[in-house]
């Protein structure tokens, strides 16, 4: 049997096949002493815990997930952008910003592909945290251009359908999201200063309804299925203060992939669980 004190693991049991301990220690972490323990899974069918993070255009989404970066058993997985900027040499992102009533439609279905793509992707850490979704290219994005009429009713019917078709038939996990929320005029502010050149057409406008998409789907639960429970930072703060909101993110993201893992055997095991202070989540709900 597993005997566990406070700070260490004292014995340990031979778990079944297809599961093998790799590394047992204790270590010091933001003035915790922790037990440290992870199980790399030979079996395909083991399931990672997901996180989505999400947000308006300039919410520091990819902050957030660098700021994760010091974590040797989570992988990261940024918006694929690069791959929406040179598609054989077309810049699609580029493309539907200038002319979007004409590209739009080509864009988004690009999109959904290399957005599920990353979803499926296979990692070799328990945990991954994935800039933005499928989810909110669909509820957020591809439903902002219907609303404006900049995606014609049969583009968007041919749109719906694939994404009908990926949420029934192609498995597309999500355990939990970050809902990095913002002020629209602070992230307008924040769009301009990056100066990257597709977005310099953005109007303020643009973003104020796709935060209004996003509060209605996260928070208001008023506008399409929520696939997880959902954990809200201010995401208004600078940098100096920004770091603290994404330390109580740390606690509640690992303390809940530690309680899922425990749950399940086909599930890896985080490297570093943690505890702290709670931060409320938002139940799962569907409409």
């Amino acid at each position: 049997m597993m005997k566990i004190t406070k700070y260490c693991i004292k014995t340990i049991i031979h778990f079944p096949t297809k599961v093998r301990l790799f590394s047992l220690m204790s270590k010091t972490c933001w003035n915790f002493e922790l037990c440290s323990f992870r199980f790399i899974m030979d079996s395909a069918n083991s399931r990672l815990f997901t996180v989505l993070v999400e947000g308006n255009i300039g919410s520091g989404k990819t902050t957030f997930l660098e700021h994760f970066r010091q974590f040797e058993d989570i992988t990261l997985l940024t918006e694929p952008v690069e791959e929406w900027r040179n598609l054989k040499g077309w810049n699609l992102l580029d493309l539907m910003y200038r002319d979007p009533s004409k590209w739009a439609m080509t864009f988004q279905a690009y999109v959904s592909l290399t957005m599920l793509e990353m979803h499926r992707r296979p990692t070799r850490t328990p945990v991954k945290l994935m800039e933005r979704s499928i989810f909110s290219a669909k509820y957020c994005f591809v439903e902002q251009m219907k609303r404006l009429g900049t995606l014609h009713p049969a583009q968007f019917a041919v749109l719906d359908e694939w994404f009908t078709f990926i949420n029934t038939e192609i498995p597309v996990e999500a355990d939990l999201i970050v809902y990095l929320k913002t002020t629209p005029s602070i992230v307008y502010d924040r769009i301009k200063k990056r100066a990257r050149s597709e977005e310099q057409c953005v109007p303020l406008t643009y973003i104020e309804e796709l935060h209004k998409l996003h509060e209605d789907w996260l928070i208001n639960r008023s506008h399409a299925d929520c696939p997880a429970p959902v954990l809200v930072l201010d995401a208004d703060l600078d940098l100096s203060q920004i770091t603290e909101e994404y330390k109580k993110s740390e606690h509640q993201i690992l303390r809940k992939a530690v309680n899922v893992v425990m749950q399940s055997p086909n599930k890896l095991s985080p490297k570093k669980p943690i505890t702290g202070d709670a931060i409320q989540i938002l139940p799962k709900i569907r409409l």
